[in-house]
Order: C-alpha cells, then structure tokens, then sequence
C-alpha cells in the first residue's frame, strides 16, 4: 500500500521518497506492480550511488601523503595561531597573526602589538623587531638566540607547517609497511571553522633510549638529525640547562625514539594543510598549534 511504500523510501533514500510522492498520485493510472517495480528501481540506482559516494572517502595514507604534496607546494600562507607549549613552569600560551612567504623566505608575525620580519639573506638573517611602544627602539635579534628562544619549543625556522610536515613525512616513510598499523583515519569533524578529516598517529613503541654525542654536535642538530624535539631532549636531561648548553663528544644522552607517542591531527578538506595538531608523550600533552583564518 501507499503508507509502507513511503515509509520504505523515509527509512531509505530521500530523492526517491520525493518522486515517489510525485507518482502516488497518479497510482490509479498504473497498475501496483509497475509503481512497486519502480519504486525498487529507484531504490537500487540512488543505492548504488550512495554506494559510490562512500568508497570514495580517502584512506588514512592519501590524506597524509596528499597533505605532504600540498605543504610541499605552498608559496605563501597567512593565518593566525593559537599555540600550547609545555614549559618549565606549567603551559605557556602564545597568540600571533602570521603572514609567510617561502621564496623568498620571509616571515611577518604580529604579537600583541610587537611587529617582527625575518627575510631569508637579509638584516644578517637576524629578525627585525618593532615594538611599537617605549622606548620605542627597534630591535635585531638572533632567531636561534637566547631572547628569542627561552622556554619555547621552536625557533623562527621553524614557523609555518614546513617543519611540522616534515615529522609527519619521515613518521609515515619510517612504518612502511605497517602504516595502518600506527595511523588512522578517524573520520571528519568541523574544527577551528573548517571541515577536516580527523588523523590519529598512534605510536605503541614510544620511548628512550641512549645516545652518544659526536663531532661538533648540539641539542639542536641531534634533534633534527633524529626527528625529534629538542626541548624533550632538555626535559629528560635535567643537567642540560638550555638549548645553548655545549656538548662534548661522547657524552651520553636520554632521548625520545620518536616526536610523539600520539599525535591527533585536523587536516582541512580543502587545502589539506594541517589545522590542529596535538602532540603528546608519555606525560601527557606536550604541545598543541591551532590554525585561525587560514588564507593561501
């Protein structure tokens, strides 16, 4: 009858059930094995393309390595960042509207009324600083030097998604094979403003090991020779002061075998470039970076 075909159609496809209430009208004119006949029909072609639309949901390896090809081929980008760090005396929380260029190389952040603009070759590779209130001097800092340093994780250098997408790039060559094993794609969520889809890297073998210091290494270069975050290597070593402290071959040092021990990762549907990324250890968060505004 005309009540359970309906019925049928809500439970099952909408475009259907509107041009089945289109036909029913006109049920006197045909008889009921033909609309039934077409009912089915519908059912099976929007089937099949509800169907099609499912399988083409990317695995959790597309959105990475297609991630990885859309940071690779950026010229600029300009959003504004939230960023958590864990420091030496609980979380530090940053703002800043930033503005980058990558050839030239060229980097403009606004803190809290402070202007800075670090250029590739230009100013000694130092960071020009402009305060912007008493004594209203302007400034020319080292971006890898104490005062632009201090308790945060990372350096000028490393500002943009560049960085962050070259950890992903060498975590996800690194498991080969066992790439499904240790990342996921855990479907998609609206963040920060953006539909996403959501990415959970989760590392079962996460923990430390020994290294020995070579030639004319520091915490820095050791960090970026081994992937992983300087300002951990600072924390399981309670001798080292900062990043600044001077090495000696042989030395012995704690480090993580990996960045994380889980990574959650928002990446946008459209530019595919990262919009939440939340690292943490085996202590808990360890620091998080939230994209605002995103413009390409």
């Amino acid at each position: 009858n005309q009540e359970a075909l309906i019925n049928l159609m809500q439970t099952t496809f909408v475009v259907p059930l509107i041009l089945l209430k289109i036909i029913l009208p006109l049920q006197p004119m045909f008889k009921t094995r033909v609309l039934i006949h077409l009912s089915i029909c519908w059912c099976f072609f929007f089937g099949s393309v509800s169907f099609a639309q499912k399988t083409t949901t990317p695995s959790s390896k597309e959105v990475i390595f297609k991630m990885i090809k859309s940071i690779q081929d950026l010229e600029r980008l300009k959003y504004s960042l939230k960023i958590v760090e864990r420091g030496k005396k609980g979380f530090n929380h940053y703002e800043s509207s930033v503005k980058l260029n990558r050839k030239p190389r060229k980097i403009y952040l606004y803190i809290k009324g402070i202007e800075l603009l670090w250029v590739a070759g230009w100013n000694n590779n130092k960071a020009y600083v402009k305060p912007n209130s008493f004594p209203y001097v302007n400034l020319s800092l080292d971006p890898l030097g104490y005062l632009m340093r201090q308790d945060q994780h990372h350096t000028l250098n490393e500002m943009g998604v560049d960085y962050f997408g070259s950890v992903i790039e060498y975590i996800a060559l690194k498991y080969g094979d066992k790439f499904d094993d240790y990342v996921t794609l855990a479907g998609e969520e609206r963040i920060n403003n953006r539909p996403c889809y959501k990415i959970i890297i989760d590392n079962k073998d996460f923990g430390y090991e020994t290294y020995t210091v070579g030639d004319n290494e520091s915490i820095t270069s050791i960090a970026r020779k081994l992937h992983i975050s300087e300002y951990m290597i600072l924390e399981v070593n309670p001798k080292l002061n900062d990043y600044f402290d001077i090495l000696k071959k042989g030395q012995k040092l704690k480090v993580p075998n990996a960045y994380a021990k889980h990574v959650t990762l928002y990446i946008d549907q459209l530019y595919f470039l990262p919009i939440s990324i939340k690292i943490l250890d085996d202590k808990g968060l360890f620091e998080q970076y939230d994209y605002f505004f995103l413009q390409v």
